[in-house]
This record gives structure tokens, C-alpha cells and sequence, in this order.
């Protein structure tokens, strides 16, 4: 596993607001029988390496260029309007003990269901939570999805092949990836007039049966007289 080395100095007494306005992260070091520290880092510097690394791959901490720890990001804040990075916890990792932490899946091949048939590519879930040495684990997990030749194919938790030392707690016949048929194309019906049909002793007006206005006229003068 290669080492991903991240610095951070120790924040003191500078507020959280204030880091920030510097153009850094404000965040803390925690982690079993180890001393805690405010820490403030980089934003581009950790925005890089969290590109790469995400929230599962183990950092090398390093903490005012002397102190060294391995570390996973247990939690990220944002800001709810950019999106930026607001704080970060960084959690100590024994890389001897097991950890529980979730594993992003990423997709590989061509489906002949999509291919062919113009299916589309459905996945319940985009990672896989498992258990294992934290220096063991894998940055993703493959899935290869060619085997979906038709719309009944389907690719469970039990058809994953994890790297050895690696399980899942995930339910085995859980389906992650399977692909869906397209649409059928509603077929447009012409519109069609209801015809009004009276009721029983309605008069109709107009062209459709009422009297013209010269025959109301007729009538009425031959009254008169």
C-alpha cells in the first residue's frame, strides 16, 4: 500500500472562522489512548489528496512536521451553498487491527443488455461496507458488469470477488448492478370529438335546431295581428 502523507499544524487558540479565512480547513485528531489535537491544513493540499485517496484509503498524518500517525477522514463538513470542505475529523487507526469502513464500487466492461438492447445501468448502491486490517483496505472494489447480457441478470453482494482478508457485512443477495429496459414508446391516439347528444327534450340552438331569428320574427308579427 503506498503511503499518502498529509501535514497539518496545530491550530491552538486561532477560531475556526478565522482558519478559514486564511484559505484553510479547520479540524481535529482523535483516535484510542492518543492525545487530541486542533489542527488546521491546506484546502487545496487535502482537496488533492482526498481526490485520490477518498475516505477509506489510511493517511500518514504528519502534525507540525515532527508528529506521525496513520489516519482515516471519519467525517467531512461542508458548506451548504459552495460545497467547500468546513471541517474535517481525522480518526487513528492501528494498521495491525481490523475496521469496519465502506468501500466505493466502481464499474468496469460494457454490458450487452445496454449495448444491444438500450438498456440502462441501475445500481442500488455505490459502495460495500467491509471488514478487514486497516492496512489492507482496497481503495474500490471492481465490478465487472459484461455479464449482464439481458434484463433479468442481476449482480449481487455474494458474486463480489473480494481481495483476500477482505469480507462484507453487506446481505449476500443484496443486488447491487442490474440493467433496465427502456421505456415503451406510448403510441399517440388522434384525439376525438365527443359528439353532444341531447337530453331527452333539450332544445338545441343555433345551426343544431333552434328556430332562426327570422322565423322568431315571423312569429312573433303574425301574433300581433
Amino acid at each position: 500500500m503506498d503511503t499518502i502523507v498529509l501535514e497539518a499544524k496545530t491550530r491552538n487558540q486561532i477560531t475556526a472562522l478565522n482558519v478559514r479565512r486564511q484559505g484553510l480547513i479547520p479540524a481535529v485528531f482523535y483516535g484510542a489512548k492518543q492525545k487530541s489535537h486542533n489542527l488546521m491544513l491546506d484546502y487545496q493540499t487535502f482537496r488533492r489528496v482526498f481526490e485520490k485517496a477518498g475516505q477509506n484509503t489510511v493517511l500518514e498524518l504528519v502534525i507540525d512536521g515532527k508528529e506521525k500517525t496513520n489516519v482515516l477522514v471519519q467525517d467531512l463538513q461542508y458548506d451548504p451553498v459552495s460545497d467547500k470542505f468546513t471541517h474535517i475529523d481525522f480518526k487513528y487507526v492501528d494498521l495491525n487491527k481490523e475496521v469496519e469502513t465502506e468501500v466505493p464500487i466502481e464499474l468496469t466492461g460494457e454490458s450487452k443488455a445496454v449495448r444491444e438492447m438500450q438498456g440502462t445501468i441501475t445500481s442500488t448502491k455505490d459502495f460495500i461496507t467491509v471488514k478487514c486490517l486497516a492496512k489492507s483496505i482496497p481503495h474500490s472494489i471492481i465490478v465487472d458488469i459484461s455479464i449482464l447480457e439481458d434484463f433479468s441478470a442481476s449482480i449481487r453482494v455474494k458474486d463480489i470477488k473480494l481481495p483476500e482478508g477482505v469480507v462484507t457485512s453487506d446481505d449476500p443477495e443484496l443486488v447491487l448492478v442490474n440493467v433496465t429496459p427502456p421505456k415503451a414508446e406510448e403510441e399517440e391516439a388522434p384525439a376525438i370529438e365527443a359528439e353532444a347528444v341531447p337530453a331527452e327534450g333539450a332544445v338545441l340552438s343555433g345551426a343544431e335546431g333552434a328556430p332562426a331569428k327570422d322565423e322568431k320574427t315571423k312569429e312573433a308579427a303574425d301574433k300581433e295581428s
